[in-house]
C-alpha cells in the first residue's frame, strides 16, 4: 500500500532552516550526493531471488512429502457459486425484513454454506496459509487448540466461513499466537473431520506440526 507522506509548513520551514544554505541554485548536501559506493536497488535480481527462493520451497516441501494448497482447493467443483447465492439469499433475507435489534437472536454472526468436504484431502500433509482464531485470549495463553480461517476477523469481527472454509486446527505442542493479524503457514496432516465449536463449525480438522510467519 503506497503511503503519502505530507510535511506542514512549519516542519517545511525547520527542514530549510537547518538545511544547506541556497545562494541562487539550489544545492544538495555532500551526504545525499550519489556516489559510486550508493547501492543501486536490483528489482529484477530480487523477483529473480523470490522466483529461486519459492522453487526452492517446493522441492523441500515435496521431499518431505508435503503439497502446499490454496483454500479453493477445500470446494468441490461449482461450491463457490453455490456459496455465492446463499450470501445473495441471506443478505436479500435481511433487506426484505424488519430492522435487526441490536443483541436480539437475529443480531448474530451467521455461519452458512455446507460441510462438503474434498475426500482426497483426508490424511494429505499439506502446507496452508491462513489466519487464527483462539478459543482463548491472554497474554500468556498457551493454545492447544484454535481455528485457521482464510481472511482476517473471520469468526471475531466478521462472519465465520463456510464450514468447508474452516479448518480446526490441534498441535500436540503449546503455542502463542500473539498476533492474530499475522497471517501464518500452517503445516501439518489435513484431514475431513467435522469440529464444533462457539465461534465456527468446522469441515476440516488438521493436526499442526509447525507454525510460521507468512511472509509477505
Amino acid at each position: 500500500m503506497m503511503r503519502q507522506l505530507i510535511i506542514s509548513s512549519a516542519a517545511m520551514a525547520a527542514l530549510v532552516a537547518c538545511g544547506p544554505t541556497v545562494t541562487g541554485e539550489s544545492t544538495v548536501s555532500a551526504a545525499q550526493t550519489p556516489t559510486a559506493e550508493t547501492p543501486v536497488r536490483d528489482y529484477a535480481q530480487e523477483a529473480a531471488d523470490r522466483r529461486a527462493a519459492a522453487e526452492a520451497r517446493v522441492a523441500d516441501l515435496a521431499a518431505r512429502g508435503i503439497r502446499e494448497i490454496g483454500w479453493e482447493e477445500l470446494l468441490h467443483e461449482g461450491e463457490e457459486e453455490r456459496l455465492a447465492q446463499l450470501y445473495q439469499q441471506q443478505m436479500a433475507m435481511l433487506y426484505a425484513g424488519c430492522p435487526i435489534a441490536e443483541g436480539s437472536a437475529a443480531d448474530q454472526m451467521i455461519q452458512i454454506g455446507s460441510f462438503n468436504t474434498v475426500a482426497e484431502m483426508n490424511e494429505v500433509k499439506v502446507r496452508i496459509p491462513g489466519y487464527t482464531v483462539p478459543f482463548e485470549f491472554g497474554a500468556n495463553a498457551e493454545i492447544r487448540e484454535f481455528l485457521l480461517v482464510p481472511y482476517y476477523g473471520a469468526c471475531l469481527h466478521a462472519p465465520p466461513p463456510p464450514p468447508n472454509q474452516t479448518v480446526f486446527a490441534i498441535t500436540e505442542e503449546p503455542i502463542k499466537l500473539r498476533n492474530l493479524a499475522q497471517a501464518v503457514w500452517i503445516e501439518g496432516t489435513m484431514l475431513t473431520q467435522t469440529q464444533e465449536s462457539e465461534l465456527a463449525d468446522a469441515a476440516y480438522t488438521i493436526r499442526v506440526d509447525s507454525v510460521e510467519v507468512y511472509e509477505y
